[in-house]
């Protein structure tokens, strides 16, 4: 990309965008903000943002009295917790990386994301400590670790046999809360995230200062955050910065909710806590909001979120889902598109007030479920195989390229990956999608998960999108099975929902779809089970279905 020199300007351009600018900002104009942040044993921890900013001066100097310095990576496992967020300013704040580890990886790839990023120290929940062991073993260049402890608990009480260990509340207690936060070099990391490996060994991506702060603006500006939100972290703080919307809700000074350890199975306290606290900002994932929304449904007092935003990413968010909270509790959710290589925000769905009066409300549904246009600062275009710009029809699909302050130029330590990137500075997603004559970009399947029958292209998410319509269906995948005759087929994967397990059949389901597939385009075979695979931060893993069904069509 040719940069054009022009007139020289008279601005402080050499003040360096540092992250603890941020929380530096958030402590001196809105230092009596609160934070709310929930144990595990259910109570709420609350403090302010002044307090948080003190510990996190004393987290800095905690960290380099036991030797971390500037350029160490130090590794996180840890909760959606308040620890977590001090970490989030604390540890990059003395100048070291952040490496964000994936709790449901194998302990051989978390081993090979720290020994790749050469993490000295590790720095985890005392319940997170089984992964914790089953890794040191493997691990060649790590010296030590911080333990997060349960309140009020004595490093001496921990069971582990993790040597050279130390107390995360102890380190803090113990050090001063004088601390002069460096003016790093904006181009530093901040700090890392890896890919999670469903192709070869995962693949490192350092943010840096620079890239962290862009990143922020453009979070607060597009999900519209500001002094009168409470934002909650829901999205884990382990995958690609949180989505960044904890750095982003600091930085205008709304109000903190981190709920801690929930899962799926257990989402009674989730929902209690988003009420509780009047949450009006969060994101997460379908893989998440769906079962809420079930879990919603089948509570006897209706929820009240009316005004809440919830972002929506990963995978392309059904209208089924958008509808029931909007219509069970007011809340609106709104598309958004990213990934682990962009930090992740590359585009946000909102209907143009030009737009509402031309279409009706089920068209104005369907254009909300696209992944929205292409935020400030960023350049995105969809390519042929030529790398030729493709026609804005919203018909033509195409390779999504992306390029921008907060897009990753390259992978870390990793040959061979080169080509995932153009000589004019575009990052190759590798996902498929059309841009729409309003500018709005659709995701229409992953390049490797795009279903090539005959000659043509079906899109798998589309159909799992219309059969999630079917008011029994709970959750769907698509796939392309390998077929002697066609190259592939369309296998359809379907979760009903309790109480709809009787008496729907596959054929119920292709009917449904033919009102808006071509018969072709049917899956040969609609499979019912109790649970479809998913990758460790919830998308679906059609890696796995297509292993495990490989034969289906060959017999």
């Amino acid at each position: 990309m040719d940069i054009v020199k022009g007139f020289p300007a008279t601005s402080q351009d050499n003040y360096q965008l540092n992250v603890t600018t941020i929380i530096k900002h958030a402590a001196r104009s809105f230092g009596r903000q609160e934070i709310v942040s929930r144990r595990l044993d259910g109570s709420m921890f609350k403090y302010t943002y002044a307090d948080a900013h003190e510990r996190m001066k004393r987290l800095a100097n905690g960290l380099r009295s036991i030797g971390v310095q500037v350029g160490d990576r130090v590794g996180v496992l840890a909760w959606n917790s308040h620890e977590n967020y001090e970490i989030y300013f604390g540890l990059p704040g003395l100048g070291a990386v952040m490496l964000l580890l994936n709790l449901r990886l194998t302990p051989q790839d978390l081993a090979y994301v720290i020994d790749h990023s050469g993490a000295s120290f590790i720095i985890v929940d005392e319940t997170l400590l089984p992964i914790a062991h089953a890794v040191a073993p493997l691990c060649k260049s790590l010296k030590g670790f911080v333990i997060i402890t349960l309140p009020g608990k004595k490093l001496a009480d921990v069971k582990t046999n993790l040597k050279n260990a130390y107390s995360y509340e102890d380190l803090i207690a113990e050090a001063s809360a004088d601390f002069e936060w460096p003016h790093m070099d904006e181009t530093s990391a901040y700090a890392a995230c890896y890919t999670t490996g469903t192709t070869g060994k995962p693949k490192g991506i350092y943010y840096s200062h620079r890239d962290v702060y862009l990143h922020s603006c453009a979070i607060g500006n597009n999900a519209e955050i500001s002094l009168a939100d409470t934002y909650c972290q829901i999205v884990p703080m382990f995958h690609a910065l949180g989505w960044g919307l904890s750095q982003a809700a600091t930085m205008v000074g709304a109000r903190l909710v981190f709920p801690g350890m929930y899962t799926l199975d257990r989402l009674e306290g989730l929902s209690k806590l988003i009420v509780d606290e009047k949450v009006t900002v969060s994101a997460g994932a379908p893989a998440i909001f769906m079962p809420l929304l079930e879990y919603i449904r089948g509570l006897d007092e209706k929820l009240d979120l009316g005004g809440a935003r919830l972002l929506s990413g990963a995978s392309e968010p059904p209208v089924a889902m958008m509808k029931g909270f909007w219509e069970l509790t007011g809340a609106e959710v709104i598309h958004a598109y990213g990934a682990t290589e962009t930090t992740p925000l590359v585009t946000t769905n909102r209907l143009m007030p030009w737009l509402v009066g031309e279409l009706t409300k089920d068209q104005q549904w369907e254009l909300k479920k696209k992944q929205g246009f292409t935020v400030v600062g960023l350049d995105l275009k969809v390519v042929n195989a030529l790398d030729a710009e493709i026609a804005h029809d919203g018909k033509t699909p195409g390779e999504i390229l992306i390029r921008g302050p907060w897009i990753t130029a390259k992978y870390h330590d990793a040959p061979g990956t080169e080509s995932q990137f153009t000589k004019d500075g575009y990052w190759r997603s590798g996902d498929m999608g059309t841009i729409d004559e309003h500018g709005y970009l659709k995701i229409t399947d992953r390049v490797k998960d795009v279903i090539k029958s005959g000659g043509e292209w079906i899109s798998s998410v589309d159909m799992e999108n219309e059969i999630i319509s079917f008011p029994a269906v709970l959750e769907a995948a698509v796939v392309g099975i390998p077929h002697p005759k066609w190259e592939e087929r369309p296998l359809a994967l379907v979760v009903l929902r309790e109480g709809e397990k009787e008496g729907v059949t596959a054929d119920d389901i292709r009917n449904h779809l033919a009102n808006t597939f071509a018969k072709w385009q049917l899956p040969d075979e609609v499979v019912f089970v109790n649970e479809i695979p998913k990758t460790s931060v919830g998308k679906l893993n059609k890696k796995e279905i297509r292993a495990q069904y490989k034969e289906l069509y060959s017999k």
